[in-house]
């Protein structure tokens, strides 16, 4: 109901990841990030995020601090049935408790594995032991339970380490008794995806948007990436109608300002808005790549429904694929070399007309960090998009970071895809 605001505190928190495995770099944590993600959508201020060793008195003294500091602490790791797995006997230890056996949570470990066909191994019984005071949350994706410890109205959850299994405690256990425990703020944002500049040009563009942005009590990230930028503006407070049309009063003015490189609200990926004008327009999309190895195809094939309107790719790496699959003529490749505009275009007309396909997308050029000449320095990128009406080309220098080099072609590939289906929309 508009006007109607609810009293809320802010509630903090913090992340806590346990494993040798981490600090080693053997794995990347992406639980803490994941976990960072969705407590920020439900308004949940995250005060810091803390990796920790398997070992009993890093655990207990990143848990002393976290308690000093926040009001909710999310941990995960440590929860294995192995001895490495000290996670439950350090939270003993802590809480000055002792483990003792849940027969529900014994009944989930062996109906896992009944469903899997497989006898359970007798070590898995131990999962069924937690601290007694703890709240059990059943882990319908695995076999160890979360925990849900309470501490002078404080609250500590402990996880497992699996990230499908954390994220499946967080969703269906974890969030719905935070939202019971705690009285969250409304917490709203939009995102705006923008291609085909960097971060600082696009602050010199919207300096000005920026301030009145701030001035109005919102907030504004910028968030680069390779060949791209989102802007992200958030506002935090009781109303979610007036935070809402406060966000979009300036969100709306982004199309006008950035005409060049403004891809679309909701930060729906470029090949998700390319998709859904294909969708639209009952189009069909082929891909030939070289210098880009197929990233563009599996861009595409990312989106749930691809197979809708995108039918193949043709990876020409060398000239031979490039002439033998594709068409491209001999006398193009000696004259022009492999990284031009005719070659490029000759791709995008070859797997046009051998994939049957409405649309297509060419890319050949000098990734890096060798293979460069002085006329040709890496970097050096073709582009071609092939449409009903013909096929348009463009050059870039992108610099001399390969994997840069791959991932911002392929993002300028599909945003010259996506002028063109404007166009015709």
């Amino acid at each position: 109901m508009r006007g109607f605001f609810v009293e809320y505190c802010s509630v903090k928190s913090e992340i806590i990841t346990i494993g040798d495995e981490i600090l080693i770099g053997q794995i990347v944590d992406t639980n803490s990030a994941w976990m960072a993600n969705i407590l920020h959508d439900n308004g949940i201020e995250i005060g810091q995020i803390t990796s920790v060793s398997d070992e009993k008195k890093h655990i207990i003294e990143a848990l002393d601090n976290a308690f000093k500091r926040a009001d909710l602490i999310l941990m995960t790791g440590g929860l294995g049935p192995t001895k490495d797995d000290i996670t439950k006997a350090t939270l003993c230890a802590y809480f000055d408790d002792e483990l003792e056996f849940r027969e529900n949570v014994f009944v989930q470990v062996k109906s896992l594995f009944d469903s899997y066909g497989v006898k359970m191994p007798a070590v898995n019984r131990m999962q069924a032991e937690v601290p007694s005071t703890c709240i059990t949350l059943m882990n319908k994706k695995g076999t160890a339970p979360g925990m849900w410890f309470e501490n002078e109205g404080k609250v500590l959850v402990s996880m497992p380490g699996v990230p499908y299994e954390m994220k499946y405690l967080v969703e269906h256990e974890v969030l719905p008794r935070v939202k019971k425990q705690f009285k969250t703020p409304e917490l709203v944002y939009q995102t705006v995806l923008t291609q085909g500049i960097g971060e600082s040009s696009l602050m010199e563009i919207l300096g000005g948007w920026e301030k009145a942005v701030l001035d109005n009590g919102l907030k504004l990230a910028w968030l680069p990436a390779a060949g791209k930028v989102r802007l992200r503006v958030s506002g935090k407070g009781n109303s979610r109608l007036a935070l809402e049309t406060k966000i979009a009063q300036y969100v709306n003015q982004l199309p006008a300002l950035i005409p060049d490189y403004y891809v679309g609200f909701d930060a729906d990926e470029l090949q998700v808005v390319v998709g859904k004008l294909l969708q639209k327009q009952n189009a069909t999309l082929s891909t030939a790549e070289s210098c880009t190895g197929g990233h563009i195809a599996h861009l595409i094939t990312l989106v749930s429904g691809s197979s809708a309107y995108f039918e193949g790719s043709v990876v020409s790496y060398s000239n031979r694929i490039k002439e033998t699959a594709l068409g491209v003529h001999w006398e193009s490749l000696k004259k022009h070399g492999a990284v031009s505009k005719q070659v490029v275009e000759e791709m995008a007309i070859g797997v046009k007309n051998k994939l049957g396909t409405d649309y297509s997308l060419a890319t050949s050029g000098i990734a890096g960090p060798s293979g460069g000449t002085e006329d040709k320095p890496v970097g050096t990128i073709w582009i071609a998009v092939a449409t009903p009406n013909g096929v348009r080309s463009e050059l870039f220098k992108f610099g001399d970071d390969r994997e840069k080099n791959i991932l911002r072609t392929s993002q300028t590939a599909l945003r010259m895809l996506q002028k063109e289906l404007l166009k015709r929309s």
